[in-house]
């Protein structure tokens, strides 16, 4: 059974790392194709397989040697119907692709894991429609309907809880963290921002994670920002807005480009790793709740380990 499920040890506020951005380094630095950012399928091969084992290694064995906790994030963004079925899966394979996910995760961190480093496995969900435009919306009933089936599978395997990334309306978040109350699993729900700070949708951060917790009796454990660059959401956190209190993680991207500049652009913009990491403790400064830290598109080990050195300090 799961190791940390009754009692998620990152909401004491001690440093937990988390990856980068797994799809774009398996796109630019490895030269694989991922169809639809699919990159649970590699997960069909041997070599794929390890490809995934060595990506997770890298991080676990930062995590272990700064002694900071580690969150693993399986995936399998894209493992879920919509995007799977197309690619040949059916209900029974994408359950076995999902389970294998977690435990080649559970594998790696019995090699890494030490009393310093505890290490969480969760269960990465993303969004039935599109990651950056709010396509596809459906109802918080819907919403929940769609993805229980992929939540009850991570229930049934070693996963300690599950996040849910690019969130981009908070409806579809809503059902998630609803579907995750059913499966008795803690949850994480990371929202996707614009430029200019808001969702997709226009909503602002503070009224999407007020929805959430109103409509789901507050289940979530905590939220989070991914795939935006810290100059987009920075001014959120000079304020005094105490919902942004429930803000725990970052996932920035690299570059400070806007969503469609990036899905326009054919090259990796990494950034600037060292900037990076010096943008991410300005942040922490500004909302001490932050405490979960990592990339996304354009990230790698080289962009963590420069947000840990720069913020270890602030622990």
């Amino acid at each position: 059974m799961s190791k940390y499920r009754s009692a998620l040890p990152q909401l004491a506020g001690d440093l937990y790392l988390t990856d980068g951005g797994l799809e774009t380094t398996l796109i630019f630095h490895h030269g694989l194709e991922l169809p639809d950012f699919a990159a649970f399928h590699l997960l069909t091969s041997p070599a794929g397989t390890e490809t995934l084992r060595n990506y997770f290694r890298a991080y676990a064995k930062l995590a272990h040697e700064l002694k900071t906790g580690f969150i693993f994030e399986s995936a399998t963004w894209r493992a879920n119907r919509d995007w799977a079925y197309p690619l040949g899966y059916n209900r029974a394979t994408l359950a076995a692709v999902n389970h294998m996910a977690i435990t080649i995760m559970d594998e790696i961190r019995q090699e890494y894991e030490s009393e310093h480093s505890p290490m969480i496995l969760s269960g990465c969900i993303g969004p039935r429609g599109d990651g950056y435009l709010p396509t596809s919306v459906m109802s918080v009933q819907d919403a929940q309907d769609y993805h229980q089936e992929q939540i009850d599978t991570f229930a049934r395997t070693q996963a300690d809880m599950v996040c849910a990334l690019t969130m981009n309306y908070p409806d579809e978040a809503s059902g998630i963290v609803l579907a995750a109350r059913q499966a008795e699993l803690p949850v994480a729900i990371s929202f996707t921002l614009e430029t200019d700070g808001n969702l997709p949708d226009g909503q602002t951060l503070a009224v999407a994670i007020n929805r959430v917790d109103d409509i789901t009796a507050g289940y979530a454990s905590y939220f989070m920002i991914n795939c935006a660059h810290p100059t987009h959401f920075e001014h959120l956190f000079a304020g005094n807005d105490k919902s942004l209190i429930r803000v725990r993680g970052v996932r920035a991207n690299a570059s400070c480009k806007s969503h469609a500049e990036l899905n326009d652009s054919a090259e990796l913009d990494m950034g600037n790793p060292e900037e990076l990491g010096e943008q991410y403790a300005a942040l922490k400064k500004q909302l001490p709740s932050l405490n979960i830290l990592g990339g996304c598109c354009g990230t790698d080990h080289q962009h963590v380990a420069e947000i840990a050195k720069a913020c270890l300090p602030l622990f």
